[in-house]
């Protein structure tokens, strides 16, 4: 759409993740700001990581608080959502809209993983709900074309509702998530598919009625610093889960650069089940 408020820093170039080899190091050798391993990065270590733009180019500049060695930033959007705004703790109940996309799928395993209690989605298939249910290991979940999703959530609760909420899609959803959150919930929002003007009718009565926390927040903007403390959570969270496979990184599918236009189609087409990696060769 075109809206989504980039940093300053960032150049033209598309792209805000990548993965590949580190070419050169500059500073001690990567080792600033990494206590939490015994050496920084070498030469030729395969990294994924972040950068504020540019990461469709054949090289990036970056800082190594930005590196790890594993999948980083749908991990790292998930560990965000989940832990700095939604307060997610063992035991509580999560509701992760969009279900089969890429930060959706990393948290639900980080769900599973740090012993939530029922984990929740939403999605616009029965194919995406079974992926969610049957591979993920969500509890249940609810297609937004066919089912009030936001009854089926408080049915499957007791009238409880869920602790925290992870949206992306905005105004179409407001009022569903003020409805389907519990008292003293927390809705964290991080896109607005469906726009940025609420619709007439809301009512608003749930945040003083439930003490809910609504927090919005993106993580491109972010400086450094705030970066860098979400991958040590990542280090910390994830990172354990995924090199003993209990959590995956699930890739649709993989194109050569030449075919770029075909991958942002195809991820357009709101068809996927996660990533879409695109490979310079």
């Amino acid at each position: 759409m075109g809206m989504y408020p980039v940093p300053p820093q960032a150049p033209s170039t598309l792209g805000v993740e990548f993965s590949g080899l580190v070419e050169e190091l500059g500073g001690e050798g990567g080792k600033e700001g990494r206590e939490e391993e015994e050496e920084g990065f070498q030469v030729g270590d395969e990294v994924f990581g972040l950068c504020y733009g540019g990461a469709y180019a054949e090289f990036v500049a970056v800082s190594t608080r930005m590196l790890v060695r594993g999948p980083a930033e749908t991990w790292i959007t998930a560990i965000q959502a989940m832990y700095l705004i939604g307060e997610f703790a063992p035991g509580k109940t999560i509701l992760w809209h969009a279900g089969a996309s890429s930060v959706s799928i990393a948290g639900i395993q980080l769900c599973k993983a740090n012993k939530a209690g029922e984990v929740f989605v939403t999605a616009g298939s029965q194919e995406k709900l079974e992926f969610c249910v049957k591979e993920l290991g969500a509890t249940a979940g609810f297609n937004y074309h066919t089912q009030d999703w936001a009854k089926e959530v408080l049915a499957a609760t007791d009238g409880k509702g869920v602790d925290i909420i992870i949206d992306f899609v905005g105004p179409s959803y407001f009022q569903g998530n003020l409805d389907a959150a519990a008292k003293d919930g927390r809705i964290v929002h991080l896109g607005a598919l469906s726009g940025t003007k609420l619709p007439a009718g809301v009512d608003m009565g749930a945040f003083v009625r439930k003490r809910l926390r609504f927090e919005g927040s993106s993580l491109r903007s972010r400086d450094e610093e705030y970066q860098g403390k979400l991958r040590d959570m990542l280090l910390e969270r994830a990172l354990p889960f995924i090199r003993s496979g209990e959590m995956k990184v699930y890739v649709e599918k993989v194109f050569p650069w030449e075919s770029i236009v075909e991958a942002h189609e195809l991820m357009e087409s709101n068809k996927t089940k996660g990533k879409i990696i695109c490979t310079i060769e």
